[in-house]
């Protein structure tokens, strides 16, 4: 009998069948690569947070992470104190340490989920602050904060950390999908060392944030008290989505900061 394969019936099948062999495929890779891309991703929240810290092997212009083999270890020895601030109706209503948070959720602080504390916040007011404490290579006491906004075209993050005035002693920002030598460039050392010694606090204790600012008029960023760093030539949204980050997320841990001078 003559096969017809040039029939719609064959064809309809032939894709329904590719389908569910490439779907199962794909549904194994997924089944028996999850522990290693969980700890893959547990590893690039360490480094980030170790970066913000100053704990990375930055050469003269690039960035770079410690080792993701060195990692773990990095972290457990230079984090020494991970809290998790309750915020609720503009007020950090309870602060937990690490075993604390762990007892009750079985998780570690550094894997809160930001974007849902996010959402969690617009619908019930209430959020869960992280923040990551150590010292840094000059000894002095440094808090890490995690927050994440929206660039041009999709998520972008980061982790900033301060000292006790909230002066930024550090900065880690990445992207999900920001236009390639554009905005894409929020990652680049050079972007990101502006930060440094920038102030969030005005003398009088009000907290005014960070503006990426087009037309800076301190283009070199030797000015720590303007507020302002350069923006990126051609990355004005993600510049603003960065200066809504700042101020939106790193606003929230005033009150914890305040606390700390009563």
């Amino acid at each position: 009998m003559e096969k017809r394969t040039d029939k719609n019936s064959y064809t309809i099948i032939f894709a329904v069948m590719m389908v569910c062999v490439v779907g199962g495929i794909l549904a194994f890779l997924a089944s028996s690569l999850k522990d290693r891309i969980t700890q893959n991703e547990k590893i690039e929240k360490q480094q980030n947070i170790l970066y913000a810290l100053g704990v990375n092997n930055n050469d003269e212009g690039s960035a770079v992470f410690v080792d993701a083999a060195i990692a773990e270890k990095e972290f457990q020895e230079k984090v020494t104190e991970q809290l998790v601030l309750t915020f609720k109706d503009g007020n950090i209503v309870k602060t937990q340490t690490r075993e604390e948070y762990m007892a009750e959720t079985k998780q570690e602080p550094y894997l809160i989920d930001v974007k849902k504390q996010q959402t969690l916040q617009k619908e019930t007011g209430e959020r869960k602050l992280p923040l990551f404490v150590g010292k840094s290579p000059e000894g002095e006491t440094i808090y890490v904060a995690p927050i994440r906004g929206k660039g041009l075209w999709d998520a972008i993050w980061g982790y900033v950390a301060v000292n006790e005035d909230m002066i930024v002693k550090g900065a880690y920002f990445d992207h999900k999908g920001e236009t390639p030598g554009l905005g894409a460039n929020i990652k680049q050392r050079y972007f990101m060392d502006d930060f440094y010694g920038e102030r969030l606090l005005t003398e009088a204790g009000v907290f005014k944030g960070i503006t990426v600012a087009k037309g800076n008029a301190d283009p070199t960023n030797k000015i720590k008290d303007d507020y302002e760093v350069d923006a990126i030539a051609g990355s004005t949204i993600t510049g603003d989505g960065v200066t809504a980050m700042i101020k939106k997320d790193l606003g929230l841990y005033v009150p914890y900061f305040k606390n700390l001078k009563n």
